[in-house]
């Protein structure tokens, strides 16, 4: 099998459904985003520290690709089954994030990005997750896009967030707080 097709090179590509549309439409970029935080998920799952949330960074991926077959489809032509989310994996974020939470620091001041490499991934996986929100948030407004899948978004940037305050505890890195000017 060849992976490429020829059928790009117009700028155009198909959603599930077979509708074809330019490669800027707003669809493309949301499933486009959440590829991009899935790469980056990727490499969370990929540093030592967080050896023991491999099997959980993993579960994300699954998650994050399940988002992406539902945005690559064209809600009105698509017949295709594809995969959905449950709020059982909202839930599962959210024991996460409190399982971590019950032995960090109160979390008194904000946060900057940094303090270790590993830590700074969490954090740019973090952004992306947010963007990938904000772009599915613009998609909803003009075209069907599961609840869920805003809610699991929002979530998941949460939970990267604790994550990256639980990996710079666990690396014994410095907590880079931010420090305003008055």
């Amino acid at each position: 099998m060849k992976i490429y097709t020829k059928t790009g090179d117009q700028g155009l590509t198909s959603l599930i459904g077979g509708t074809r549309v330019p490669k800027s439409d707003l669809r493309i970029d949301c499933y486009g985003t959440v590829d991009e935080l899935n790469s980056y998920i990727g490499l969370l799952r990929d540093q030592d520290v967080n050896a023991p949330r491999r099997g959980l960074l993993k579960e994300i991926q699954d998650r994050l690709f399940t988002i992406g077959s539902s945005l690559a489809s064209d809600p009105e032509k698509s017949r295709m089954k594809i995969p959905d989310l449950h709020a059982e994996d909202v839930t599962l974020l959210e024991q996460e994030m409190d399982a971590m939470n019950e032995h960090l620091p109160e979390l008194r001041m904000f946060v900057l990005p940094g303090g270790h490499p590993s830590v700074s991934f969490a954090h740019v996986a973090r952004c992306v997750c947010r963007r990938a929100e904000r772009l599915v948030i613009g998609l909803q407004e003009a075209s069907f896009v599961a609840e869920l899948v805003v809610v699991y978004l929002n979530r998941l940037s949460d939970y990267l967030f604790v994550l990256s305050r639980q990996m710079a505890h666990d690396l014994g890195a410095e907590e880079v707080t931010w420090k305003p000017r008055l």
